[in-house]
């Protein structure tokens, strides 16, 4: 991902035990209902996010073009090769990081999860591999074989949704899964978790905020 500066970060997480239990449903403001899974003490959304829209209704700006999407320094999302019919229910949208610094992105109730956040989540499963397995969607109906380790034992259910670079390219359907986090290194880039499909491993970056990445929401405690 040329321009992105993205750094590894090592993690020392351990593994203390695991109860995962589909819970209830929620709706965006664009009434699209997403599963929910509650993971040791926090409830997250088992699905990408794909609203259109802020919690308060204002509409976000889609971006189709390449060279439109590279310029912008403000709020959008696209659909992953601007294809809703094929990308939008399975792997939701793409939103730059702007988009989720506004801190109206998630429904009411619900936010874009900080890095520490992240981590508690990460912490439970076990360490770094093992929390890799337990949050991919098991099988290769969606991510590319051999979808290394993924049992999906938490029901968080990560996809390969792919990414959207600074230059407005799509790349990396069903191979890689990126989820921003709302905490910024600096002024220009942000942490986020990468999932891969040939690896068991959670790794940590972080990247400009002119990407586009996928969104987990974690409901408010």
């Amino acid at each position: 991902m040329r321009r992105q500066n993205l750094k590894l970060l090592a993690a020392g997480l351990f593994w203390i035990g695991l109860t995962a239990c589909q819970t209830n449903s929620v709706k965006d403001i664009d009434s699209n209902k997403y599963k929910t899974v509650t993971i040791g003490t926090q409830v997250w959304m088992s699905e990408n996010l794909k609203t259109t829209k802020y919690n308060d209704g204002t509409a976000i700006l889609m971006v189709k073009e390449n060279d439109a999407w590279a310029k912008l320094t403000t709020p959008a999302f696209s659909w992953y090769n601007n294809d809703s019919i094929d990308n939008k229910k399975t792997y939701g949208a793409l939103y730059n990081w702007y988009t989720v610094g506004t801190g109206r992105l998630c429904p009411s109730g619900w936010h874009v999860p900080t890095d520490a956040e992240w981590t508690t989540l990460i912490a439970y499963l076990g360490e770094v591999g093992f929390a890799s397995d337990k949050l991919k969607e098991a099988g290769t109906a969606h991510w590319r074989t051999p979808n290394t380790g993924a049992t999906n034992e938490s029901g968080f259910t990560a996809l390969p949704g792919g990414y959207r670079s600074f230059e407005g390219i799509f790349n990396s359907i069903g191979i890689y899964g990126y989820w921003w986090s709302s905490t910024e290194y600096n002024s220009t880039t942000v942490f986020f978790r990468n999932l891969r499909y040939k690896y068991n491993l959670v790794y940590k970056y972080r990247s400009e905020k002119y990407c586009g990445f996928s969104v987990r929401c974690l409901k408010d405690q």
